[in-house]
């Protein structure tokens, strides 16, 4: 059986984050240049870096399956993150990138293992959320093979104008859309 916490892909080597990973991912997502779509997100201190790098040793520690810290072969520096996050019913395909390395294709890469791993641990939709103004994502998403599933007011967005669209790996049911939104 491959070991889901460290495998390569072309470009890049993905390792389960620990926390001396830490101050890197607080770089990468408390720079604004990443959160150019959803300003209100950008990390403003090392504790909320902190509080997202707990949730992924849960999931490692509990599910056996979360985000991988993104390096490129050779390279100790952390350049993103990607993976699939538990959630009650389904898997949350994320990805971020430092600003230096967009346009690169490196998130589209880096996911592919992230589909391939989720239906080896939970067999349940792998699930990405974007904001339709994020032109760079629904790229990624269409690459991967995704397709939309929901487009709507992006709930509790303080752009009340935000539209947010779901994509997934298979088509989903309208229960299990509504279980998604809720989430």
């Amino acid at each position: 059986m491959t070991d889901l916490r460290h495998l390569t892909t072309e470009r890049l080597r993905l390792d389960v984050p620990t926390t001396d990973d830490l101050p890197e991912l607080f770089a990468i997502y408390s720079d604004p240049r990443v959160w150019t779509h959803f300003p209100s997100l950008r990390h403003t201190t090392l504790e909320q870096t902190g509080r997202m790098l707990d949730a992924w040793t849960l999931a490692w520690r509990d599910v056996g399956l979360g985000p991988w810290v993104a390096r490129r072969h050779g390279d100790d520096a952390v350049i993103g993150h990607v993976g699939c996050s538990p959630r009650a019913q389904w898997w949350n395909l994320g990805y971020r990138f430092a600003a230096e390395t967009h346009g690169q294709g490196l998130a589209t890469e880096a996911a592919r293992p992230a589909l391939e791993a989720a239906p080896t641990v939970r067999e349940v939709p792998v699930v990405a959320y974007l904001l339709e103004h994020n032109h760079a994502s629904r790229r990624v998403v269409d690459k991967l093979g995704l397709t939309l599933q929901h487009r709507g007011p992006d709930a509790g967005n303080p752009d009340p104008a935000a539209v947010r669209l779901v994509y997934a790996d298979r088509e989903l049911a309208a229960d299990q859309l509504a279980g998604i939104m809720r989430e």
